[in-house]
């Protein structure tokens, strides 16, 4: 949970990005010896800080005396004489020679925070390689949970997480925000990471839990602290608004035994009215400007249908079409394409919803994803055809990798026998 705080701490400390990350790595594996031996220490975070800080004192001792002795052995051919004066001067000039005071200075956390986003945002990167090294420091996730969220193999998410952090110190990256002029350039992977995290948080792809709530709200959090920084911004508040949307359903989303519970049957009493109000208020900045909304800000809208109804079947669902095909023209997806045949369903047309299902099917689109099942299994219930939809849900079963999702997709297929 503090990891983004430890190494961003570090990262302005040392001013080297990877050098951050490895020493607090170092120090939470020191902390699974330690503390088990001797207890948990009265305050955690102080004590992998102080303990990581130590250990890049070291590191940049070691350097230092390497250069040193570069240093002498140049004197010594070039001049062939010593340069012991140099050595002596070089030992301490290390950046992690000062006080033991800790790197801790609670009024920058959150710059700390938004510098390692940008950081790791950089344009030197790759799109791909900013959201993986993005995801991996500041959100915490693990390379299988980025895989998992992309599609994409482990060992892939892994070496773009290491070309990544070669790059930044090949390039010299500072640990800094970027002046204003350069933030917009980085902003599209901040607000992409930042969607992924909240994503993976909202449904867990994977687990016991439907809901990780702390990686839902720790993406809120600084998506409110995005906005605040760059108020001109209407994506921003596009994001904030879909996510403040988004987490108003959480307390109605699972049952006391943490198993979801569908849309049309979660007590919307049970919503959070400050959330949606919150919600609204930053779609309403977003619609200020006049730009017209981006991807962000037309799921948003999506989320407000929802969240404004008083049940399913008094949601304006053609709305909602209409806002699925303008956010299929701009930022095209098969899941935007799912998500429109179901919107299209619930309008009153399962066949036409089926027909752009199957054309998903043929194209491969979605394959191993048991979102695509699971839909055309629910279409195939409303269209009376059983034995196919319980052939359908089976299927999602089997490649869901939330234990929650599971069960409850054996469940609607057991009940189709």
């Amino acid at each position: 949970m503090e990891s983004a705080r430890i190494v961003g701490a570090l990262a302005r400390y040392t001013g080297d990005f990877a050098l951050a990350e490895d020493v607090s790595q170092e120090a939470l594996a020191e902390a699974l010896v330690a503390w088990a031996r001797d207890g948990e220490p009265a305050n955690p975070v102080g004590w992998l800080l102080a303990t990581a800080r130590r250990r890049a004192i070291d590191a940049f001792r070691r350097r230092s005396a390497l250069d040193a002795r570069y240093t002498l052995l140049a004197g010594q051919l070039a001049e062939g004489e010593s340069s012991s004066g140099a050595l002596g001067a070089g030992a301490g000039t290390g950046r992690g020679g000062g006080s033991d005071e800790l790197p801790w200075d609670p009024d920058r956390v959150d710059d700390d925070v938004l510098a390692l986003m940008f950081v790791a945002c950089h344009p030197v990167l790759s799109p791909e390689a900013r959201v993986a090294l993005t995801l991996r420091v500041v959100g915490g996730l693990s390379s299988e949970e980025i895989a998992r969220a992309f599609l994409v193999p482990v060992p892939t998410i892994q070496a773009r997480i290491t070309r990544a952090k070669k790059t930044i110190a090949a390039a010299r990256v500072p640990f800094e925000l970027p002046p204003a002029d350069e933030r917009r350039d980085r902003l599209g992977g901040v607000l992409s990471v930042l969607y992924v995290i909240f994503s993976e948080g909202s449904t867990a792809t994977a687990g016991e839990s439907l809901l990780r709530p702390d990686l839902a709200h720790e993406a809120l959090r600084l998506a409110r602290m995005l906005a605040a920084m760059l108020p001109d911004e209407t994506e921003v508040h596009g994001l904030l608004a879909l996510f403040e949307l988004t987490a108003a359903r959480f307390p109605a989303r699972t049952d006391p035994d943490g198993d979801p519970v569908l849309l049309e049957d979660q007590d919307r009493r049970r919503w959070d009215r400050s959330a949606i109000r919150r919600g609204l208020a930053a779609m309403g900045r977003a619609t200020s400007a006049g730009r017209g909304l981006g991807p962000y800000g037309l799921q948003a809208a999506i989320a407000a249908c929802h969240d404004s109804a008083p049940s399913v079947a008094e949601t304006d669902w053609e709305r909602i079409v209409l806002l699925y095909e303008a956010l299929g023209r701009v930022a095209p997806s098969p899941v935007v394409d799912l998500n429109r045949a179901v919107a299209i369903a619930m309008a009153g047309s399962p066949e036409k919803a089926l027909a752009a299902v199957d054309d998903l099917v043929a194209t491969a689109r979605l394959s191993g994803s048991h979102l695509l099942p699971s839909v055309r299994g629910e279409l195939l219930v409303r269209l009376g055809r059983i034995t196919e939809a319980r052939a359908e849900l089976e299927l999602a079963a089997r490649l869901c990798r939330n234990e929650r999702e599971r069960r409850v997709l054996e469940r609607k297929a057991s009940a189709l026998a």
